[in-house]
């Protein structure tokens, strides 16, 4: 990351398993929120160059929505959580109980929704690391924004003071009756607090 954090294999594993039940606790919260069966496809985790994870998006220039919240506490980083435009608007739908297709911009109310959907599932993500590591994690306002990818991004890191090269990726797909929803969780740490949940997971 800044000063390039050494990954093991030992230790990219640890950080895979932390991201997969993170997001697996972020399915259930979402179903809890919906009040319907959610299904998750199996995370994806990866420790990746920032470039690499933008590529895999669709590259700088893709819409996207993103929400974010700084973690401080016994760590300290930035959680962004970005879903494709399509997806935002799928969940807004779901969450309004509207038909697929009828959100195709996101005004106040849409925002709003999709604002508090993000801060409650980026919650339960971290709230399943909390559990793990027996850390104490605490959460700022969330943040949302609409806009390119490389802009959304570029704004998160720079206005946390982050220039981390390697950032934790977990790509997640949800899915409710027809509806699917791509998602990305995006940890970014300094390497000294990375090694702190590694080595509280490593014993």
């Amino acid at each position: 990351m800044g000063d390039n954090y050494q990954v093991t294999r030992e230790k990219l594993d640890v950080l895979k398993e932390v991201g997969n039940i993170g997001a697996g606790n972020a399915a259930t919260s979402l179903a809890s929120l919906l009040g319907l069966r959610v299904d998750i496809a199996v995370p994806r985790a990866a420790f990746l160059p920032m470039e690499e994870t933008i590529n895999d998006m669709g590259g700088m220039e893709e819409p996207v929505a993103c929400v974010q919240l700084e973690v401080e506490g016994d760590i300290k980083g930035l959680v962004i959580y970005l879903f494709d435009q399509d997806s935002s608007f799928r969940l807004v739908d779901m969450l309004l109980g509207q038909p697929a297709g009828t959100t195709t911009e996101l005004g106040d109310m849409e925002s709003s929704v999709l604002s508090e959907a993000g801060n409650i599932l980026t919650g339960a993500f971290l709230s399943a690391i909390s559990s793990m590591t027996r850390m104490d994690l605490k959460l700022s306002v969330p943040l949302l924004a609409f806009d390119m990818l490389g802009a959304v991004l570029a704004s998160a890191l720079l206005e946390g003071g982050y220039a981390e090269d390697q950032v934790l990726t977990i790509k997640t797909e949800f899915a409710q009756g027809g509806s699917r929803i791509g998602s990305r969780f995006i940890l970014v740490m300094d390497p000294e607090s990375l090694e702190k949940i590694v080595n509280r997971l490593m014993v």
